[in-house]
């Protein structure tokens, strides 16, 4: 089998981030250990069953196996191993849609205002009153990290790595931009508002103080306490305990949460499709309709609690003069 050679050309060429790269070598060495010879149409339908019925995979687990299969067989085809892609005989199993999640816009604001003080001019003068070796330094810091974590990716819609690859020469504070590294490789210009200028801008003099001031326009925008780039599990972490015990924020806590409650809000908000997939980085429209069918389900709901109609079983109770 060719998987080394499919692996070095997604990491190489394709450009893939590290993580895909290690998620499609693990699916494809699982798949040769099982088959055992390159794909074909009855080996990809029966490592399907086998993953369904004998590893108890769920059905999104599984047809991320086939896409993972799919581009493995297109690269084999292109390589001329393959005469076609065996992936696309093999019928998928069923996903229930699942909506983007996403917080309600009044809860949010509450965030915002209860942990204003943490990113504040006068905590930040506190802070800078004290040696950066010093607890309550150090968890001011901590604080106002965490916050500006929430701030960007819930005013910019950035994915968990596009804000963990942010420079500080990324932000134009002039143009009140900021420049973001997507997926492959592919940069975008967001608008920022004035306030989250404001907040990077007293972040960094907090981060100068706290971590020395050489920094240059390579450095890190973000950085944890012992100077290091921010990571996966630093972000996650940030946003479960910012949004925690927030009142009104419910359900999963995640950077990507934050991600579809801008892009629903602006759809609401009647900004066109077209406006949030640049704005996002979705490579196709239909990547950020998504967001359609989560504001058709708010608006149901909203219909069927204030509709007079809707509360008496849409009027049919024989009444029609």
């Amino acid at each position: 089998m060719q998987i080394d050679a499919y692996i070095d050309y997604i990491a190489k060429v394709r450009r893939y981030s590290p993580r895909t790269v290690e998620l499609y070598r693990d699916v494809l060495q699982r798949y040769a250990a099982y088959a055992g010879k390159e794909p074909d149409r009855t080996g990809i339908r029966n490592y399907e069953v086998h993953i369904l019925d004998d590893e108890k995979l769920g059905p999104r687990t599984a047809n991320l196996h086939m896409s993972i299969l799919s581009g493995y067989c297109k690269f084999l085809v292109k390589e001329g191993v393959l005469d076609s892609n065996p992936v696309r005989l093999v019928p998928k199993p069923k996903v229930e849609k699942r909506l983007p999640v996403y917080y309600r816009e009044d809860a949010m604001e509450r965030y915002f205002e209860d942990s204003s003080h943490n990113c504040s001019q006068d905590a930040l003068e506190l802070l800078l009153a004290l040696p950066p070796s010093d607890p309550t330094a150090r968890e001011l810091y901590s604080r106002r990290l965490r916050r500006l974590i929430i701030s960007i990716l819930a005013d910019s819609g950035l994915r968990r790595s596009e804000l963990i690859s942010l420079n500080c020469s990324y932000v134009n504070f002039a143009r009140r931009e900021m420049s973001v590294l997507g997926k492959g490789d592919k940069m975008r210009i967001i608008p920022m508002v004035p306030s989250l200028c404001e907040e990077i801008l007293l972040y960094l003099k907090a981060a100068d103080h706290m971590l020395g001031a050489d920094r240059d326009g390579s450095t890190p925008l973000l950085r944890t306490l012992s100077g290091r780039r921010l990571y996966p599990v630093f972000v996650d972490r940030a946003v479960k305990e910012e949004l925690g015990n927030s009142e009104g924020i419910v359900g999963r806590k995640s950077p990507h949460a934050l991600r579809h409650t801008l892009a629903s809000g602006l759809l609401e908000n009647g900004t066109d499709l077209n406006s949030i997939k640049e704005l996002l980085g979705h490579s196709s429209l239909a990547a950020t309709q998504v967001y359609t069918h989560a504001t058709v389900e708010r608006l149901k709901n909203v219909y069927q609690h204030a509709h007079p109609r809707a509360s008496k079983n849409g009027g049919n109770n024989g009444d029609h003069s």
